[in-house]
């Protein structure tokens, strides 16, 4: 039994109405220095295809040059939808960074007490990176009047957005492999954290641990939003490996099979649609985690990372466009992304609709 206060709050699912999308916006001194025309290039990009249909929250450190180079870009009425906030950053991975935002179906809509934005500790994937600038900028934003709701500090518990997957009703997925990793909870057991999860998002009656499915490249020992995505109508969409000769044929076929033995909360199977896996893209030698399954949901489309492998890629921007008929799907080139290990939905944090 649930015994949080905030009983009266869930964790949407991504593909409920939201209020805007937050970025933070790469600059020289991050690890994008050696392609930051690239990287802007693709940011521009985003913020083109997220302006079409919701507003836009942009951290950055330099205002004046980030508003000139989306002015060049966007429409008027675009620019109108992004807000610019000078703010200091050691990296760009919103979804990890920014808050996981509760709703609630009981406050007054519209109202600031409908919704909870709850601040986790970000500590660069297990000390892995550096991360202190990163974990002020939600309370930055909050300060400066740029996030409606009620922000909770929850800094005491490291939680990655990109670890979680919500059905916003009472199913929440995650992965073995990223919430027991080393230098995140410990000494906490599965146990303990599986009961801090119900705790933190009070609809949530059950968590589902994925095994399996770990990503060449991936700094985050496992992110969820890499491997399977959960849709409408208690569909989960994940990446498959054809390929016997591929390092990950193994692990993503008992992955697979995890998935298929699934039940719903109400005892049904899931809807399954298998997303390709990307050919191999190596820099320096080393493997990069490219993946179609790092897309994005927002009002009235799916940003969709594509890799420059025709075929593939028009094969995952279908599946998608199945999961999501009534959404337009937009595919964005992600190679430059990739290069420091994440795609779009590491790169973007959706803030729900309140009202």
């Amino acid at each position: 039994m649930n015994t949080n206060e905030n009983h009266s709050f869930r964790l949407p699912a991504e593909w409920e109405p939201q209020s805007g999308i937050i970025l933070i916006w790469p600059h020289e001194d991050t690890d994008w220095r050696p392609y930051l025309n690239e990287i802007t290039e693709v940011y521009l990009q985003m913020a083109d295809a997220i302006t079409r249909f919701e507003p836009l929250l942009i951290t950055v450190r330099d205002t004046e040059k980030v508003h000139s180079l989306l002015a060049e870009r966007l429409t008027e009425g675009q620019i109108k939808r992004v807000t610019l906030f000078a703010c200091d950053n050691n990296d760009t991975w919103a979804r990890d960074v920014a808050p996981i935002s509760l709703v609630s179906d009981k406050e007054p809509k519209g109202s600031l007490q409908a919704l909870r934005l709850l601040d986790f500790c970000f500590n660069g994937w297990g000390e892995k990176f550096a991360a202190e600038k990163d974990n002020r900028i939600n309370r930055q934003l909050y300060e400066a009047g740029l996030l409606q709701g009620v922000l909770e500090n929850h800094k005491d518990f490291v939680l990655e957005g990109g670890s979680i997957e919500s059905d916003g009703d009472r199913t929440l997925f995650t992965t073995t492999g990223c919430l027991m990793a080393p230098h995140r909870n410990q000494p906490l057991t599965q146990e303990g954290i599986d009961k801090r999860l119900r705790l933190f998002f009070p609809n949530v009656e059950r968590v589902v641990w994925l095994d399996y499915g770990q990503l060449a490249g991936d700094d985050t020992d496992g992110h969820i939003d890499t491997i399977v995505r959960v849709a409408p109508n208690h569909t989960l969409l994940y990446i498959g490996c054809d390929d016997k000769e591929d390092e990950h044929y193994e692990d993503f076929r008992l992955l697979e099979e995890q998935l298929k033995q699934l039940r719903t909360i109400d005892g049904a199977p899931y809807r399954l649609l298998r997303l390709p896996m990307p050919d191999a893209i190596y820099d320096n030698g080393e493997r990069l985690p490219a993946t179609h399954a790092n897309f994005l949901i927002i009002n009235g489309a799916v940003l969709v990372p594509t890799y420059n492998q025709p075929e593939k890629d028009k094969v995952a921007l279908d599946i998608i466009q199945e999961a999501f008929p009534d959404r337009e799907v937009i595919g964005i080139d992600s190679r430059t992304i990739i290069r420091q290990h994440g795609s779009i939905h590491c790169l973007t944090m959706q803030l729900p609709l309140n009202g």
